[in-house]
């Protein structure tokens, strides 16, 4: 019997193979994975004036009522496909291409949806409208036609015969086979029951676009989908919002014999069972469309930790009241002032502490890399007296005098010692990502901890005026600054005590503190000012600040420190950093340690190389 199951199911996985490839319309063999080419599709975007910030990203698959040949039928193919679209803030593509025969038709099929998309803008009627975008594209670049042209004949061989189709189909492709041909030259598409095939040159309308996004449960949503140890997580699913059922009002239809009697009743612990099921991830896989809704009632089961503060004996010490600060709406373009409320605080159960005796061997040997830069001595040019004699001053005395016109100047050299004329803030990301582990030995937070103790060591030791901040945040309402040690104060055991005392915890509005140290560092008299930010990862908090929201309002703030005369620099362990980071602080004012157990040395050094730039 067992045999005979297997067998079945043999025959049954082999059939669904068969009729699968047969039905499908694709090309397997020329296949192209957006994967591999999403950096350079994002970066064309940008480059061809496409929205700054709008990422690119796999569109999930939607239903079109297609007509489909009776292979399609049998094999339950082609009700749903994967069409390019694109919104306010992603760019979204088919996750793969095998629409030609050939490889490098579909790598030019995507670079095509990308520029077609920079060239888009509000969607009111999909045919005309990519019909207007397309024409603009080839008018603007005359070079792109010739390619476009290969591209649309190609499809066109691939389109259904409009004599196989119903009339009104068959008007409705020749009409769309002509817009293809001729972008603009159309300008009435007669009704069609059906959709028609999809065009895939084309950029259809946005999802869901008039509905709320149905992932934004709000504040007091939670995920409990967990994903299966080993598996990844599929691509975006379609969603909607439904209403709770409650299950009240109804008519309860009961037979009262049924009831028990005082004797018969028996308590049995009838628990409901809280854990979470992996099972749940595999089934959403399965399902096309997922329904959401707010749940009243909670289960009880698992470990829930709910992020909000501390109470106000264990959480780290306010310093004076709160600061009110903008945030930048890329929505609105414009500041949204007094939008943020910014807390100053010093770590609680911060003791004086000295350097941890497993740094004192590097610390020393930092001391003595910079100590030279601290005695730096510089050449002085065209001196009235000096040790050594300018010979550039005095060939342009010489020249000068030759022509008859001798100006009086010094003609010596003399090596004097300068003053370093610089000022640092260094702003630490101390949020809840941190607290992840590196290795079995030692967390983020930890090598962040001893970045700061190296970095201060090394600066003591230059004599340069510094300042070390740690910051986090929990919404807008509440950015915490963790002052470690201020412009005014010395770097010593207090010092050392707060940066040792560092916990981590909750999530990074970068622009509140990069604004918040602009200002800070804006009221130092030195006249050069370097502003360092070290971080582990992107933008993020619970509200709207994540996404291209953090992203554009922390790229504002890094530009509103430039205007006052300040180098920002970032510096950062997150292996994809490179995906955003060019776009906040420019593509020369980052960099990424590889080896984030290499952040304490290299750090002082990255120090050097920017301020002798």
């Amino acid at each position: 019997m067992a045999f005979t199951i297997e067998v079945e199911e043999w025959v049954g996985s082999v059939w669904h193979r068969f009729i699968t490839r047969r039905a499908s319309p694709d090309f397997p063999e020329a296949r192209v994975e957006l994967a591999s080419m999403q950096r350079p599709l994002a970066l064309l975007f940008r480059a061809m004036g496409g929205a700054s910030g709008v990422g690119v990203a796999a569109a999930s698959a939607r239903d079109l009522l297609l007509r489909r040949n009776l292979l399609q039928q049998v094999a339950g193919t082609c009700k749903q496909m994967s069409v390019a679209w694109c919104d306010a803030n992603n760019l979204r593509l088919p996750p793969s291409l095998a629409v030609y025969p050939e490889v490098a038709l579909n790598q030019d099929l995507y670079r095509w949806l990308a520029l077609l998309a920079a060239q888009a803008g509000e969607m009111r009627h999909w045919a005309r409208d990519n019909q207007r975008w397309t024409l603009q594209l080839l008018e603007t670049y005359p070079a792109m036609r010739p390619r476009y042209q290969r591209l649309v004949e190609a499809h066109l061989q691939l389109r259904p015969d409009p004599v196989s189709l119903a009339k009104d189909e068959a008007e409705l492709e020749i009409a769309l086979c002509q817009a293809l041909r001729e972008p603009g030259s159309v300008e009435h598409f007669p009704r069609s029951e059906l959709a028609p095939w999809p065009l895939p040159l084309w950029l259809y309308p946005a999802q869901n676009l008039g509905e709320p996004q149905a992932c934004e449960l709000g504040e007091e949503s939670e995920g409990n989908l967990l994903t299966p140890p080993g598996e990844s997580q599929g691509g975006p699913k379609r969603a909607k919002r439904v209403e709770e059922s409650t299950s009240k009002g109804g008519l309860l239809i009961f037979r009262l014999e049924n009831l028990f009697s005082w004797s018969e009743h028996v308590e049995l612990d009838r628990c409901t069972d809280d854990s979470e099921d992996l099972d749940a991830a595999r089934v959403a896989e399965d399902l096309d469309e997922l329904a959401l809704s707010k749940q009243r009632l909670r289960k009880g089961g698992g470990l829930k930790l709910h992020l909000d503060l501390p109470p106000a004996d264990v959480d780290d010490i306010p310093l004076g009241e709160g600061i009110k600060l903008p945030e930048w709406d890329y929505r609105k373009q414009s500041l949204c002032e007094n939008f943020v409320n910014l807390q100053m605080m010093v770590p609680r159960g911060s003791e004086p502490q000295p350097l941890p005796l497993r740094l004192a061997p590097l610390a020393k040997r930092l001391r003595r890399q910079f100590e030279h830069l601290r005695n730096d001595r510089q050449w002085l040019r065209q001196q009235p007296q000096g040790s050594e004699l300018d010979m550039q001053a005095w060939l342009d005395f010489h020249v000068e005098r030759q022509h008859g016109q001798c100006v009086e100047r010094g003609l010596f050299m003399e090596q004097r010692q300068t003053r370093r004329d610089l000022a640092c803030l260094l702003l630490a990301d101390v949020s809840m990502s941190t607290d992840a582990h590196l290795d079995d030995q030692r967390r983020v937070v930890e090598v962040i901890s001893d970045s700061l103790l190296l970095f201060g060591e090394t600066l003591s030791t230059l004599g340069d005026n510094f300042a070390l901040y740690g910051f986090s945040s929990l919404r807008r309402q509440q950015v915490r600054m963790l002052e470690l040690k201020s412009f005014k104060q010395r770097y010593d055991d207090n010092t050392r005590g707060r940066i040792q005392a560092l916990k981590p915890g909750y999530y990074t509005r970068m622009g509140a503190a990069i604004r918040e140290a602009t200002v800070l560092l804006g009221a130092c008299r030195q006249r050069r000012k370097l502003l360092l930010l070290v971080t582990d990862g992107k933008p993020n908090d619970l509200d709207l600040y994540e996404g291209r929201y953090g992203v554009e309002d922390t790229r504002e703030a890094v530009l509103e420190a430039r205007r006052q005369g300040l180098l920002p620099f970032c510096i950062t362990i997150d292996q994809k950093a490179e995906d955003y980071l060019p776009y906040m602080f420019g593509a020369n004012g980052y960099t990424l340690i590889r080896q984030p157990e290499q952040l304490p040395l290299r750090l002082p050094q990255l120090y050097r190389q920017l301020t002798q730039s």
